[in-house]
């Protein structure tokens, strides 16, 4: 398609580049939730309340996309608001001194949630929250980075299968 000789927002190559690493990234981990949720929601509710009323979730009976028929709306608008919210914080990472994505950052390294902890509210952080790979060698970074774009395009592609079955009679 020669996506990465364009010149996105005519920003130059390299800001094209970091951007489609960048999404193809996102996009990779959102399928790859997405992935794990629709496995837990065909065969699991949580028991407790989700409810304002004190109702559980939809049933297990309903297919995952009937369930998110079924949901609230104002729960639907919590998820897009959260949603919003990182895109904003990604977005605006150059105001922690973290460069942009298109000027340099690493493509999916999620700018660290430290000033929204010390003011608001305790919150992990997207990348690497645990610490787990800050020890490791740049050998096994680089391999583990590999790993989860393969494993992002595989969630992409089985995501789309698990929507695209329930639509077959």
């Amino acid at each position: 398609m020669g996506l990465s000789g364009g010149d996105f927002y005519d920003m130059g190559e390299e800001a094209t580049v970091g951007f489609l690493r960048h999404s193809e990234i996102k996009h990779g981990r959102v399928a790859m939730a997405a992935f794990v949720g629709y496995c837990v929601q065909s065969n699991f509710i949580f028991p407790w309340p989700q409810h304002m009323d004190g109702s559980t979730g939809p049933s297990v009976d309903l297919s995952p996309e009937q369930q998110w028929d079924a949901i609230p709306e104002v729960a639907k608008w919590q998820m897009f608001t959260l949603i919003a919210f990182l895109e904003i914080w990604d977005e605006c990472s150059n105001l922690q001194g973290m460069p942009h994505y298109t000027k340099g950052r690493m493509p999916g390294k999620y700018p660290t949630l430290q000033p929204f902890r010390d003011n608001v509210h305790f919150a992990l952080d997207l990348f690497d929250p645990f610490g787990f790979s800050k020890n490791r060698s740049e050998e096994k970074k680089s391999r583990g980075r590999v790993a989860e774009v393969n494993n992002g395009r595989l969630a992409m592609l089985g995501i789309f299968g698990f929507l695209s079955a329930d639509k077959l009679p």
